[in-house]
């Protein structure tokens, strides 16, 4: 059994109307309507916040894209479309050509 719980809101008029326009389209009810909606603006808040997260150097990619919910990819596609500043300098570059050397030096 899935757990919910009951969530209720005033909204203004305007905002109903355009719910009403999606069920609608979508031939949903106002539940399924709202949880959708919301679901996504959640996904897309969550995407917002930890990239700029990373791009203030709070957390690496890696750990934004997992808390965002989505892959390491998307996250990395995300900042770029937003622009988000780039977690990676001279010295990450070093340690990683570092890294690369040592590996092909042991094949």
């Amino acid at each position: 059994m899935k757990k919910e719980r009951m969530v209720g809101t005033r909204l203004p008029l305007d905002l109903v109307r355009e719910l009403e326009l999606i069920e609608d389209v979508e031939q949903s009810d106002r539940s399924t309507t709202v949880r959708r909606l919301l679901s996504k603006a959640i996904q897309q808040w969550k995407l917002e916040h930890y990239a700029r997260l990373y791009g203030d150097g709070k957390l690496t990619l890696a750990r934004a894209a997992r808390d965002a919910g989505v892959s390491l990819w998307e996250m990395m596609d995300y900042a770029r479309v937003r622009k988000v500043p780039a977690q990676y300098d001279l010295e990450d570059l070093n340690r990683d050509l570092g890294t690369i050397q040592k590996s092909l030096n042991r094949q």
